[in-house]
């Protein structure tokens, strides 16, 4: 379907262009055929996989998410960030029909979450926070079993993922580490190569090199066409991957941005050696997480550089740093003050 925008027929020498929204159809005589173009800097209107809107779920008395709304485009790797008990795994559990909401709405591949989970199962990959197999069953039985359940030949895929994430399928489940445990649930939710991936924290309790080829693999599903969801506390590898961000504190969402807006947020890390740092700098609106060792001073700082650099210019400064925060320290910095981003 295209944007609502207005039509334009241009005609230059020997083409016929079609312009409508953002897509152009150009014919060159010497050429033949119609072919669709994408014009520098512009997108085609994308589809969106996830559509969540008013989503709350009490435990009793108690909340969980409230008034969660979010939507996941077509090839997004969107990562679902916030700290422990923050309402991500609550959110995740319900797009797999799991829990039932007890207000609002969510849908994938346009169809209801929750009445038409059966429609959907299939095509996504489910990746659990908390894992719980069959204590006898060897790993590579249950991989068969998953296989089966997905109707689909997946020996090859399964063996590939294996030796690519160091797991010994020979072993019982009983018998494996959380690491191992967490590569096993990972071959399950990948083995099917699913439209979607709903991963509840990926990353984490894997060694540094598992955890790189994990993201390595989610950067390759996303390559291939499929849309992921990454919900994690741990940003580092949300960082590395993720093309936008939601941010859920309390139950509550902040907000989404692209991770590309996060990455050039007017926030800067300010770190500076001096021997006096003036009381009117701890009165600035614009300073935030403000620290001290000794002589040396950091925070993050919000606003015009050339307003903080005049204020130091009568300072005797030994040292300065000016650097771009990364995404932790970012988020840190909105959830210590309650901010949106």
């Amino acid at each position: 379907m295209l944007r609502d925008s207005p039509v334009q027929l241009t005609f230059p020498a020997g083409k016929v262009i079609l312009r409508i929204g953002t897509f152009c159809l150009r014919r060159d005589p010497r050429v033949g055929p119609v072919v669709p173009e994408i014009r520098s800097g512009e997108k085609a209107m994308e589809k969106n996989i996830i559509e969540i809107s008013g989503l709350t779920r009490y435990y009793g008395k108690y909340m969980g998410i409230e008034d969660v709304s979010f939507t996941v485009g077509q090839g997004d790797i969107f990562g679902f960030v916030g700290p422990n008990g923050a309402g991500k795994t609550t959110t995740l559990r319900i797009l797999m029909a799991l829990i039932r909401p007890t207000a609002g709405s969510a849908g994938i591949f346009d169809r209801d979450c929750i009445r038409q989970a059966p429609e959907i199962a299939g095509r996504v990959g489910y990746l659990p926070g908390e894992i719980f197999f069959y204590e006898r069953m060897k790993v590579k039985e249950l991989l068969q079993y998953t296989a089966r359940l997905y109707r689909r030949d997946c020996r090859a895929r399964t063996a590939e993922l294996a030796e690519r994430l160091q797991l010994d399928t020979g072993r019982r489940a009983g018998e494996l580490s959380y690491g191992a445990r967490k590569k096993t649930a990972l071959i399950m939710a990948l083995m099917h190569s699913p439209e979607l991936l709903i991963l509840d924290e990926p990353i984490s309790g894997l060694d540094p090199l598992v955890r790189r080829e994990v993201l390595s693999i989610l950067q390759e599903e996303n390559s291939r066409g499929a849309t992921i969801v990454f919900a994690s506390h741990e940003l580092a590898g949300v960082q590395q991957v993720c093309s936008r961000v939601g941010i859920i504190r309390e139950g509550s969402m902040l907000a989404v941005h692209p991770m590309e807006e996060l990455r050039k947020a007017e926030y800067k890390r300010v770190e500076l050696t001096t021997d006096h740092l003036p009381e009117e700098f701890l009165s600035l609106q614009a300073v935030a997480d403000f620290r001290q060792s000794g002589n040396r001073f950091s925070f993050m700082y919000r606003g015009d550089m050339n307003s903080l650099i005049r204020r130091m210019s009568h300072m005797e400064v030994e040292d300065l740093l000016v650097a771009d925060p990364d995404l932790e320290e970012i988020l840190m910095h909105y959830y210590l003050r309650g901010e949106e981003v």
